[in-house]
């Protein structure tokens, strides 16, 4: 198709997947699954990708296979969707280098998550600065806002500060948690400094996204095994059926708590993926997570009731 890439900007919205990374059992990457995970995604309706992310196991990879997949993911997408990629690092160096690689293969803009040790909002605006000089003014820049990853947590008047200052930041990762009164002071803080509403896309394994919608937020940038309901959950509450949008995420709520165990959702994330045909094997790479016959049970069981629920639904 070759189709011309799209830059991430302040009016992205709807949904970005964030996609997993696909290895065969000897911890190799899997890139025909790969192909069959884009094809799935896009299936689902979803706006974008995201790619290199934490749940997509890269801080794993080697610098080159993070340009390998990079580079193989970009190519299948083809410009049909904006992908981002994330190019978190502790060099700025390295960071740049990825972004820039990124970018032309065709990436729509990276993600960056602050690096520990940032104590002070000084030391944190002067990272930023930093890495904002080293990526230069035409690579658009996603905020990746996770401290409970990181441990680092960035303030509303902070992140305004960094929006006025620094035009190529479009775009808020927001998963701090709990997070919704943050959500509504980023929103409040941009407003009464005049600052450029920037699109805020929501984390989390989605468990909180249709209050965040009603929040302010433009949709979602995260990984879920179901991505559907996602698209349908921000497609309900951007038009303002906010107690419909309840009602279809109600019905894989089970699902989604889940698959939000922490260090260990990636296995059931993987192995639903592998069962709707979108990966050839569920492994994560070592040191990871692995599934015993009772977790494959409890799968086993939570998705036939996801199914008998959504035909009590109508979806």
């Amino acid at each position: 198709m070759n189709q011309t890439p799209r830059k991430l900007t302040e009016s992205a919205a709807g949904v970005y997947i964030i996609s997993a990374t696909p290895f065969t059992q000897t911890g190799a990457i899997d890139f025909d699954s790969a192909d069959r995970l884009v094809e799935f995604y896009l299936d689902k309706g979803v706006t974008g990708m995201t790619i290199l992310g934490m749940m997509g196991e890269a801080p794993k990879l080697s610098g080159e296979e993070s340009h390998a997949f990079m580079a193989h993911m970009l190519k299948r997408v083809d410009g049909r969707v904006p992908v981002v990629v994330g190019v978190s690092n502790p060099g700025i160096a390295n960071m740049a280098a990825l972004s820039h690689a990124a970018m032309d293969a065709g990436a729509a803009g990276v993600m960056i998550a602050p690096q520990r040790g940032l104590a002070t909002d000084e030391k944190h605006y002067g990272y930023f600065a930093q890495a904002f000089e080293a990526l230069g003014p035409d690579v658009p820049v996603c905020y990746q806002d996770f401290p409970l990853s990181t441990g680092v947590s960035i303030s509303a008047t902070l992140f305004t500060r960094l929006v006025q200052d620094f035009d190529q930041l479009v775009m808020l990762k927001h998963e701090d948690w709990p997070g919704l009164n943050k959500l509504s002071a980023v929103r409040r803080t941009a407003e009464e400094a005049g600052a450029r509403r920037v699109s805020i896309l929501c984390g989390n394994g989605g468990i909180f996204l249709p209050e965040e919608m009603q929040r302010g937020a433009d949709g979602a940038m995260t990984g879920f095994a179901y991505p559907e309901m996602l698209v349908d959950v921000v497609r309900l509450s951007q038009a303002g059926e906010a107690d419909r949008a309840s009602d279809i995420f109600d019905a894989y709520l089970p699902l989604i708590r889940f698959e939000q165990q922490p260090g260990f959702g990636l296995a059931i994330r993987k192995e639903i993926l592998r069962r709707r045909g979108a990966l050839a094997c569920n492994a994560a790479r070592a040191p990871g997570p692995k599934l015993t016959e009772a977790d494959q049970a409890e799968i086993t069981r939570l998705m036939a009731r996801l199914e008998a629920r959504l035909k009590e639904l109508g979806s």
